[in-house]
């Protein structure tokens, strides 16, 4: 884990916690207007009628994170970061679908789902 300011990052290895708005936008370092804007931009997807009764998964974290720092360090608009964050996970769906073949003929997924 590396920490940046009062933001700790990391993997989120419990993908059925769930969190508030205020949860997730505290352990993201996001703004609510910014989560709101991603929740209208499609880029999470929390359950409940509105910001006050949202529940977002885990998965929301990485998301959430992911964004802020294409939107931050590369200085691309929201709309421009969900666009870069569906063709990455396109590139993610892909390369679990490619299966390499090694020399002696044998595959195999280490314990992080990558092939080894």
């Amino acid at each position: 884990m590396r920490e940046q300011g009062s933001v700790v990052t990391g993997t989120v290895l419990d993908e059925r916690i769930t969190l508030t708005l205020h949860e997730l936008c505290c352990m993201c370092g996001a703004s609510t207007e910014l989560v709101i804007d991603m929740v209208e931009e499609g880029i999470v997807d929390p359950v409940g009628r509105g910001p006050e009764e949202w529940c977002f998964s885990g998965e929301a974290i990485q998301r959430v994170q992911v964004v802020r720092r294409i939107i931050e360090d590369l200085r691309v608009n929201l709309p421009g970061a969900a666009l870069a964050l569906e063709l990455m996970d396109k590139l993610d769906a892909l390369r679990q679908r490619t299966v390499p073949v090694g020399v002696d003929g044998y595959v195999e997924r280490d314990g992080e789902g990558r092939w080894v």
